[in-house]
Order: structure tokens, then sequence, then C-alpha cells
């Protein structure tokens, strides 16, 4: 007998009230990753940690290891992983990480990602970090990046394969001709995608290697993919208990 919608919508409120701990979040480019970590922040009620903004912040800060970071960006750089991991130790420690939070960019290495195994054992961190990966079709992929139309007025966006405008080529808003962005190309994507894979695969494989690694399908609505990312951490928390 299938569940009822109550019922349903109960193991969802109590999903989302579990303590999600640590997670990666991985996906290919155009898979939807950002807005997922959007909705999963608001289910879950925790912080999003992006190494980007984690830049950008101490850099405009003008903290210690922001000013060294900004020097080496200048002369065109990679900011060294030791860098990197100081300032990530930094966010850790803040505490509206304490039920958990959303990893964005990192570890991206493998040496990354066994630094930070060690520091959360260090730190006596009780959740292991759990990697879930957005997994979307090859072909979708491409025509979600591909078929990427902004309106350069109002910056509303369209795809001519999913959500076209009215009338080919021009916005529905204010009537100016679409343009696509430079890196929304298929030269592009097949490089981004080059790159993806060849930084993200041993990730993955340490994470699976350590039955830490969950696949969720990513063709499917927004709330849809939310949810079960929420149920299957929910799930591997309470099994591992």
């Amino acid at each position: 007998m299938p569940a009822s919608p109550t019922s349903v919508e109960s193991d969802r409120v109590m999903d989302s009230q579990a303590i999600p701990g640590p997670i990666l979040l991985l996906g290919a480019p155009g898979s939807g990753k950002g807005t997922q970590a959007k909705e999963l922040m608001k289910l879950w009620g925790i912080p999003q940690i992006s190494t980007g903004d984690l830049l950008r912040a101490n850099v405009e800060k003008g903290t210690a290891v922001g000013k060294a970071a900004k020097e080496i960006m200048r002369r065109g750089e990679l900011v060294p992983d030791a860098m990197v991991e100081e300032m990530v130790a930094c966010r850790l420690q803040q505490p509206d990480t304490e039920r958990g939070y959303l990893l964005d960019g990192f570890p991206r290495t493998l040496v990354q990602a066994n630094w930070l195994d060690g520091y959360l054992k260090q730190q006596e961190v009780l959740l292991p970090v759990i990697a879930v990966n957005i997994q979307v079709d090859y072909n979708q992929l491409l025509r979600r990046i591909t078929g990427r139309r902004i309106c350069p007025v109002c910056q509303h966006i369209y795809n001519i394969y999913s959500q076209p405008p009215q009338r080919g080529g021009f916005c529905d808003v204010d009537g100016s001709r679409l343009v696509q962005r430079a890196d929304d190309t298929l030269e592009v994507f097949t490089e981004r995608m080059r790159a993806y894979e060849a930084l993200t695969a041993p990730v993955i494989e340490h994470y699976r290697e350590m039955g830490r690694f969950l696949v969720v399908d990513g063709n499917r609505p927004v709330e849809e993919i939310a949810g079960d990312i929420v149920a299957e951490v929910a799930r591997w928390r309470n099994s591992s208990l």
C-alpha cells in the first residue's frame, strides 16, 4: 500500500530535521549544483562553504592569508593547498557549522580530501564527510549549457531547448536581442568537462572506497532532487549509527 501524502510529507520533515553533518556537493558544469546548494541550505539550515567565497572574503578583509593569496593570484599562480586549507579550517570553526555544512569547490583534489578527513578526525568531529554527486546525462548537460541565452538588459535567462522565448532570439520582458555567453559554447563546455572529470575522478573514488558516496538523479525537478538528497543523507547517517 503506497504511503499517503501526509506520511510522505512527515518523512520529509523528519529527514530535514536530522543532522546532515559535512556534505560535499559534486556535480558537472550544468548539473544544477548551485541551485541545489541553495535549496539544501534552506531545508537543512546549514551554510554553504565555497573556497571562492572564502578567498574573496579574506582578500577583502585584508587578513594575512588574504594578502598572501592576493599576491599569488596577481602573479597568475594557483593558491597552494596549504593556504586554502588554512582558510577552510578557520571557516569550519564558526558556530553556524555545528549541525553541518555544504562544501562547494573543496576538496577539489585527493590531497585536499585526505587533509579534510585528517582535520575532522583531529577536531574529533563524529560525523564524516558524505560526498553527494548530482548526476545528469551528458546530452542534457550539453543542452543546458549551450542552449542558454541571456537578456543583456534585464538579465533574464532562457534556454532555446527547454525554456525558449516566445519570439526566437528576443527577450519576452523588454524585447532585447538575447546573447550567448562566451563560456556557453560547445568548445568551452567540452574543455570544462574534461577538466572537471580529471580533477574530480580521484575525489569520487576516494569517497566511494570509503563507502561515503551517494549518487542522485539530477534529471528531475529541483525540489524533487533536493528532497532525494535530504532523504538519502538521513538514511546513510541512520544506517551508520
